[in-house]
């Protein structure tokens, strides 16, 4: 229903020449409607999959995918990889595992923040950020 909304799609100014773009599940459909996705693949959850398939974006069967400024995760929990993609990319690869380590389950820090560099950092790579 919302990306039928012409009032309020019209009201998102997204610009991803100068603005880190981020979407999670759902909102790879709201990214794709904005022409945001044209010619880039997403991730999404499997819910959300068809529409975004109907929308003629390639959903790829992975938690995290960015291409130079824009970002898509798919599932709820795959939202910690777009954090630590934004931090990477604000502030710096250190600080973003620093972030993701304070926040990750005791006993499972290390795995949390090995699982976010093995996901994300190729696309880090790709942005030119420091690792």
């Amino acid at each position: 229903e919302v990306i039928d909304d012409a009032t309020l799609m019209s009201q998102l100014q997204l610009d991803p020449a100068g603005q880190l773009l981020g979407a999670q599940c759902s909102g790879a459909l709201v990214l794709a409607r904005l022409g945001l996705l044209d010619g880039v693949p997403a991730c999404t959850d499997l819910t959300t999959k068809p529409w975004v398939e109907q929308a003629g974006i390639d959903v790829l069967n992975q938690p995290f995918f960015a291409r130079d400024n824009v970002a898509t995760a798919g599932g709820c929990l795959a939202s910690q990889y777009l954090a630590f993609w934004l931090i990477a990319r604000l502030v710096g690869i250190e600080a973003a595992q620093e972030a993701l380590h304070y926040v990750a389950p005791v006993g499972e820090k290390e795995d949390y923040v090995s699982r976010a560099m093995r996901n994300v950092s190729p696309y880090l790579l790709e942005a030119g950020a420091v690792i």
